[in-house]
Formats: C-alpha cells, structure tokens, sequence
C-alpha cells in the first residue's frame, strides 16, 4: 500500500481488491456489533475547508467503531494555505496524530499535505476528485451484481471530481464507462487521455443521455453545480436540464439497471424523486458503505488490516 490516499489511479487492482476484502469483513463485524478496534489508541485529524455531513460522519464514527479518535478541523479552525502554510500544518498534525483526513477544494493542498506529512494523508475530496465515494460506489455494485463482469457504467451531468474519479478507477479495473455532459463541460482531459492510454477500459464521452444509457448496468449522477459554484447554478439549471435521470431516461437503460448518486442530491434537478426512492435505486447503500470503505483504507494505511 502507498502511504496515502490521494487517488484510485495511485493503486493497482489487487490493492483494490484488498481494500474490497477488508471491506466486506468489517462490515460483516459492524453489522452483528462486533468489537473491531485495531486501531486502538491511534487519532485521526479530519480537515475541513469544505463542510460535509457524509464524509464528517461516515469518518468519525468510523474510526470510532476502529478504536481510534477522530478529531474535527472546522474551516474556522484551519484556513489551510491562508492563515498558515499547507507544509507546516501537515509537519505540525503529524506530532500529534497518526493519520490525517482532509477535505479540500485546491487539489494541490492535498499533494503538498501527503508531500510533508510524516502520518498517512486520506484524500476526503478536492475539486479534482473523490475516490473514497468511487472506491464506495464499485464495492457497491460489487455488493449487488456479486462480481464486476462485464459492467456498463453511465455517469451523467457534470464532469466534476466524481466523473474524474470514475475514469481513475476505470484505469484499473475494466468496465465500459460513458461519461454523458454537456459541451463544455465534460471531465479532465489528462485523467480521460491516462485512462484511455491504460487499454483496460472502454471509456466514452457524448452529451446524448439517451444514448449514454443504453444497456447500463449502472445510471450514475451528482449535482450540476459543486460547492463554490454556488453562483452558476441557474445557469447550469439552464444547460443541464435536459441531462436529469427520470424514469423517461431511466427505460432506455438496461432492465433493473441500479441508480447511483454520491448525494446531496437536488431533487427535482439532476434527479427525480420517483427515480431515487425506486427498487432501482441503491444510493442510500452507497452512503452506507462510505463509512466501510473508509474504515478500511484507515486500517490498511495505519498497517492494522
């Protein structure tokens, strides 16, 4: 394993499956209330220059079912790369304690806080990815289709941090991934170009919903305006109207094809409430496992897994 966590792209596929495995057995040990605490006496900082619900409270009861101690860095607390040095906080939180979260908007902090940190850094989000809800979503899906075989994937509407971190993981385990977004705003063309040049995955891009969807497994979206894009959202509400997964949509993709969304979800925007709470729909298992994943990756960066 790497010392941290910063990308899927960062990790080979066995590692992945590691992570799965470990995974699957904590959550066996969580659900029948079964003491787990291998990283007893270890502490965690959780920074936040972005607020979250999720990742605040699928990390911190975490490491609380782990044994451990997490530790809450409002964006009050830490105004990291302005009232102090990314370097210095990371040299400083690594005296105190032995692994770090953080969840930041400029991906760069993220690079410079695991390049001076001495403790493992888990990347919690940046605004050029996601991959602890990636790394939720495929175990997922694993969870429900019990293998990964031959899976069509279609991610709709923005080509944000969660589209980014979809075409990482396509780099390392095969899949058919359509990112479907409108002209102008489809995901990173370095990540799409490394994924692609990987020769494991097919990965498209179109702005045809309609097309993007036929024979998925999976129907994937998330939010047509990100935290800090606040004042875009009417604008994008304008674009991306026409990319929202609604049952209309929903027919065009394989039968049973599973509805996924890394939530907060804008209902009545990029999804409809009768899409959400359908059969079809595995978003609130997605959230769940948000906390699994995680406690997973702290035990295997921390070496107690």
């Amino acid at each position: 394993m790497n010392k941290d966590f910063i990308s899927i792209a960062d990790y080979t596929k066995q590692e992945i499956e590691a992570i799965f495995n470990l995974t699957a057995e904590l959550k066996e040990k969580t659900k029948h209330a079964e003491e787990h605490h291998i990283c007893k006496g270890m502490s965690m900082s959780m920074i936040f220059a972005k607020p979250s619900a999720r990742t605040r409270i699928s990390f911190e009861t975490g490491m609380y079912q782990l044994g451990g101690y997490a530790l809450y860095l409002s964006p009050n607390d830490i105004g990291i790369g302005k009232r102090e040095a990314v370097k210095d906080i990371a040299q400083v939180i690594s005296r105190y304690n032995q692994i770090i979260m953080a969840r930041l908007f400029d991906h760069a902090h993220i690079l410079e806080l695991a390049e001076y940190a001495t403790v493992p850094v888990i990347n919690g989000l940046t605004d050029y990815n996601h991959p602890c809800q990636i790394m939720a979503d495929i175990f997922t899906v694993l969870e429900h289709r019990k293998h990964l075989n031959d899976l069509k994937v279609t991610y709709i509407g923005d080509g944000n941090n969660v589209a980014n971190s979809w075409i990482n993981l396509a780099a390392k385990l095969p899949m058919h991934l359509v990112i479907c977004s409108p002209s102008g705003y489809e995901p990173d063309n370095k990540t799409l170009s490394y994924t692609r040049n990987q020769n494991i995955s097919t990965v498209e891009v179109t702005s045809n919903p309609v097309a993007a969807v036929k024979d998925s497994d999976v129907v994937y979206t998330d939010v047509w305006a990100s935290m800090g894009q606040e004042s875009e959202a009417q604008e994008r509400r304008n674009v991306f109207m026409k990319y929202q997964v609604n049952s209309e949509l929903m027919k065009h993709a394989r039968p049973g094809a599973y509805v996924m969304h890394c939530l907060p979800a804008h209902r009545g925007d990029e999804i409809t409430d009768e899409v959400i709470d359908s059969k079809q729909s595995i978003v609130f298992d997605e959230a769940e496992n948000r906390m699994h994943v995680q406690k997973a990756i702290i035990a295997k960066l921390l070496k107690q897994g």
